[in-house]
């Protein structure tokens, strides 16, 4: 692949590499450095990539190991911090809404993030590219370089964890309405 196809490959696909790094990562700040660190590890090996796999599956997968290897790097230096104050709203802002139920969405949102956060690094993996980013199965498998058998594990105990942190926060909620 040359320069300008790989150029043109980068700008389609950067907002995917931003939104599965920024979901592994947590923060802006980092998920513009996995982005980065994505984007120039894919142009040093653009001449490896033959095409038999979708430019989404190539790149997700570079951003996926990106993340991974910054996340153990923090964890053997620092401790990582999340500032509330800096993180982008995910959510939709809907004008109609009422400010309870925008304040409810929030949490609830808020909530899913922490659990998905709190998930082992290869359930949060296969939940952020299937669920989250919207992947097929089979793309989220190429993309973690799994059998499709071991993805939907992943999946279905990613799914599973999910339910069991949120079960007392839902019940919570159908009891107060």
């Amino acid at each position: 692949m040359d320069a300008q196809e790989f150029t043109d490959i980068a700008e389609k696909h950067s907002g995917f590499v931003y939104n599965v790094a920024y979901r592994m990562m947590g923060n802006p700040h980092d998920a513009e450095e996995v982005a980065q660190d994505t984007f120039v590890s894919a142009y040093k090996a653009r001449d490896r990539f033959r095409g038999d796999a979708q430019p989404t599956t190539w790149l997700y997968r570079i951003t996926v190991n990106a993340a991974l290897m910054r996340i153990r790097k923090d964890k053997r230096g620092k401790e990582m911090t999340v500032s509330e104050d800096n993180r982008p709203d995910v959510a939709s802002n809907n004008w109609a809404e009422s400010p309870v139920a925008a304040t409810m969405n929030s949490e609830l949102g808020g909530r899913i993030d922490a659990a998905i956060d709190a998930l082992p690094e290869d359930l949060k993996v296969a939940v952020i590219l299937r669920d989250v980013q919207g992947l097929s199965n089979q793309e989220a498998a190429d993309t973690l370089d799994v059998s499709l058998s071991a993805l939907k594990a992943r999946l279905h105990r990613g799914r599973i964890a999910l339910r069991d942190s949120l079960e007392s926060y839902v019940a919570e909620l159908s009891k107060a309405n």
